[in-house]
């Protein structure tokens, strides 16, 4: 290897962690605005809200309180968790504290929303009401969260300093 090469993992580690938060955040933007389930009721009848259009139709309704909630679970928190990888990826240490201790806990909600989905368009399902069908904006916000947890391993996996071409033995 040369002197001051890279091994070939870090090498690969310095384009993947961006490469992977970029794909997050573009599918988390896809994922809260194409319409993430379609109900159809008598054949003519069809919804297809977004996550954003389910928050705000909460709200316009009168639900306020549900709709804060769900609009902090659904694009607060995963927003602030790809905000906190960001600055981990940065390498500011100092100011990513505050993330690295509050990563754990926003990953634990990290896949509520897609499992809240399941559960209705499961009880649609069975209740012969109407049928639910899921669509594009879940298999974004899905891949979304998928990827943010493994950007979340690659960044506690990794090394803590920058590769400076030196080996340590």
């Amino acid at each position: 290897m040369r002197k001051g090469a890279m091994p070939p993992m870090e090498n690969m580690r310095k384009w993947l962690r961006p490469l992977l938060l970029l794909m997050a955040a573009v599918f988390l933007v896809l994922g809260l605005f194409l319409p993430i389930i379609r109900f159809e009721r008598l054949y003519f009848f069809s919804d297809a809200p977004s996550l954003v259009g389910l928050v705000s139709g909460l709200f316009l309704e009168g639900n306020v309180a549900l709709s804060l909630l769900v609009g902090l679970f659904s694009i607060v928190f995963p927003v602030a968790k790809l905000v906190g990888l960001a600055v981990q990826l940065s390498g500011k240490a100092a100011e990513a504290g505050l993330f690295r201790r509050a990563m754990p806990h926003l990953s634990k909600w990290s896949m509520m929303d897609v499992m809240l989905v399941a559960i209705v368009v499961f009880a649609a399902k069975s209740s012969g009401l109407a049928t639910a069908m899921t669509q594009p904006g879940l298999w974004f916000y899905a891949a979304s969260t998928a990827i943010a947890g493994l950007l979340s391993s690659l960044i506690r996996s990794g090394p803590k300093e920058p590769y400076d071409g030196k080996r340590s033995n």
